[in-house]
């Protein structure tokens, strides 16, 4: 009788093949430039509150202007990353900058001072993500995009769960300027872990130099159109996560007092960050099994997911047990959307307008998140949390049928 050979062999030889020094370096890169950022975003607040006096008004619009502005840059840095020579410098130019404008935050001795910092970085990072992602659809072959995309988002959820308790050790130790400093490290480090993702990738040849230009219709063409209307209903209704915690909080406080409900709804964040970490790499495996339809229904999942959470968020239920639940599923629903979303834009896309897709992508993030806050936001203090979640609830409702109308098809 012949033997099967064994099952760990197989699996070593399957991760060979996607996972290469070149995605590796990209997913290095995404957790430690993750880390580093999260440094002087998670004490800005204490930056600009405790050590310049600033109200929290300037918080509000420093962040603002910064999300609007990295939003733009996003966009720009589509069509800047579609020409695959350009991407390598525009992705170790956006790394690079972003880690020293975020640090040096820490000299700064005025509110301007520090809003003209946070946005230039934050500018520098919206440019830099079309060039990553268009990268990470050069190294590997189309049939490993969900697990290469759900392991760069693996790395990612990683950085924004370490970053925050890095901050939190550096504080203790040396104080917030030194610690929102000492980000810089992190951050240039991710710098050199894309240069090692380039030097492992083809190096372009003339004939994949493509013009400097704003493309829209070809991009939105055909399944990719299609898709990104969907998307564009699901980050509609994609509220800030912060937003989460506040409806913990508020929830928590009555029976627990107002610190102690604190504590336990950013306990409950990690656990969605955990989550999302969790669920990237298992979503993009998924989809590269299923097939041609992959991304699409496990993004459909994710959608259906985070319906749900935002569903047992219109309950008014402090049971600690219950909060779980909805948290847990949103990092499960964010992991999954996150890596569908890429690797099917990957697929999708022209070759030629990768940079032009992850550009509109991230796009339709950016902004559809800014407008689902901005509106939850309003509806929570105007009517009640619970008709803000009744909101974004229908929002997924919209984007499940998009999604599931595109399978039917």
């Amino acid at each position: 009788m012949n033997e099967m050979p064994p099952i760990t062999d197989q699996t070593s030889s399957e991760q060979e093949r996607w996972l290469t020094p070149g995605v590796r370096g990209i997913g290095a890169a995404s957790l430690l430039a993750d880390v580093g950022h999260e440094i002087p975003t998670a004490l800005l607040p204490s930056l600009l509150t405790s050590t310049l006096s600033a109200p929290a008004a300037a918080l509000g619009a420093i962040e603002g202007v910064s999300d609007a502005l990295a939003g733009a840059a996003r966009f720009g840095g589509g069509f800047l990353a579609d020409d695959p020579a350009r991407r390598r410098k525009v992705a170790v130019g956006g790394y690079t900058t972003t880690a020293v404008l975020g640090a040096a935050t820490a000299g700064a001795t005025a509110v301007w001072q520090v809003g003209i910092l946070r946005a230039a970085a934050w500018t520098a990072r919206g440019l830099r993500v079309p060039a990553r992602n268009a990268l990470l659809a050069d190294i590997v072959p189309a049939k490993a995009y969900g697990r290469a995309y759900g392991f760069e988002r693996m790395m990612d959820n990683l950085g924004a769960i370490f970053g925050p308790l890095l901050a939190l050790g550096l504080v203790a130790w040396l104080g917030v300027t030194w610690a929102i400093g000492l980000s810089v490290i992190p951050g240039l480090l991710a710098a050199v872990a894309i240069i090692y993702a380039i030097r492992h990738t083809r190096t372009p040849t003339n004939r994949d130099k493509v013009p400097l230009k704003i493309r829209i219709r070809p991009v939105l063409r055909g399944d990719l159109g299609k898709l990104m209307a969907s998307v564009a209903a699901f980050e509609t209704g994609n509220v800030a996560a912060t937003l989460l915690i506040l409806r913990a909080s508020d929830l928590l406080a009555p029976g627990h007092g107002t610190k102690t409900a604190t504590t336990i709804a950013l306990g409950l964040y990690t656990a969605y960050n955990v989550a999302a970490t969790i669920a990237s790499v298992p979503a993009g495996r998924l989809a590269d099994r299923i097939g041609a339809r992959g991304p699409v229904l496990v993004l459909t999942g994710g959608v259906a997911a985070f319906a749900v959470a935002y569903g047992l968020f219109t309950i008014n239920s402090a049971a600690i047990v219950f909060l779980a639940v909805p948290f847990l599923l949103a990092g499960i629903g964010i992991g999954a959307v996150e890596t569908a979303q890429h690797s099917a834009v990957a697929a999708l896309a022209p070759k030629d307008l990768r940079g032009s897709a992850f550009g509109m992508l991230a796009t339709v993030q950016s902004f559809g998140n800014l407008t689902a806050s901005t509106i939850a936001g309003i509806l929570w203090t105007t009517i009640s949390p619970t008709a803000a979640f009744t909101y974004l609830t229908a929002w997924m409702l919209v984007a499940l049928a998009g999604l599931v109308l595109s399978l039917r098809r």
